[in-house]
């Protein structure tokens, strides 16, 4: 029997925020495979502003556990997912994604010349307003998107959690006292141990306008 492939747009209808999980093990090629697709998601400027902490450790876990007040989550499931933002990370030198774009034939010297000076004006702005960590957080968040829906692909389940301490948070991954980084969310993943009914949407016409805000 040939094997169901899911369509995006199934994974999008289908994805139910799930907190238990069977014991099993995610195989090390699975989670490589999430992984892979994790990074391949959007960032602006391609800063690619944004790290995953995966983390299967018993220790790890439980600490993630502390960290979350004892949800059961990082408790049960095999993988939890820390998404992290990196706000100061436009100061860095960018010449690696510069010449892997000119590799790849995307970028040749000109755009890449304009791109940069570009890129590093808009974040002296960003810092100038107090905004580099909103926008990194959103680099971070959309990653985590996209781990959801090949999460569903891949016949696993996840549970995107926003009820954390981010000090605990950053003293589980080794990350303690860095106030150039901060936590975006954490995700965990794994083989869900209970089915979740979907509550439902409003009709579209009650946040989907026109133009507008407010125009149906």
């Amino acid at each position: 029997m040939t094997p169901h492939i899911m369509s995006v747009a199934e994974a999008i209808r289908t994805r139910r925020t799930v907190r238990h999980y069977r014991p099993d093990a995610i195989p090390v090629g699975t989670l490589d495979a999430l992984l892979a697709l994790a990074i391949e998601a959007p960032t602006s400027w391609n800063l690619q502003d944004r790290s995953i902490v995966a983390v299967t450790s018993d220790e790890g876990r439980a600490n993630l556990a502390w960290a979350t007040g004892g949800q059961p989550q990082p408790q049960e499931a095999p993988l939890m997912l820390v998404f992290v933002a990196e706000p100061l990370s436009w100061r860095e030198d960018r010449s690696d994604v510069y010449e892997q774009a000119r590799r790849n034939g995307a970028w040749n010297d000109e755009f890449i010349a304009m791109f940069s000076a570009a890129s590093q004006a808009f974040q002296a702005d960003l810092e100038e307003r107090g905004l580099l960590r909103e926008y990194a957080v959103k680099d971070a968040m959309i990653a985590a998107t996209y781990v959801m829906l090949a999460a569903m692909e891949m016949g696993l389940a996840t549970s995107p959690m926003n009820g954390w301490d981010e000090v605990k948070v950053k003293k589980a991954i080794g990350i303690e006292g860095r106030n150039d980084l901060a936590i975006a969310l954490l995700m965990s993943v794994g083989y869900p141990a209970e089915e979740r009914r979907h509550p439902g949407r409003r009709a579209q016409e009650r946040n989907v306008f026109r133009e507008l805000y407010g125009r149906p």
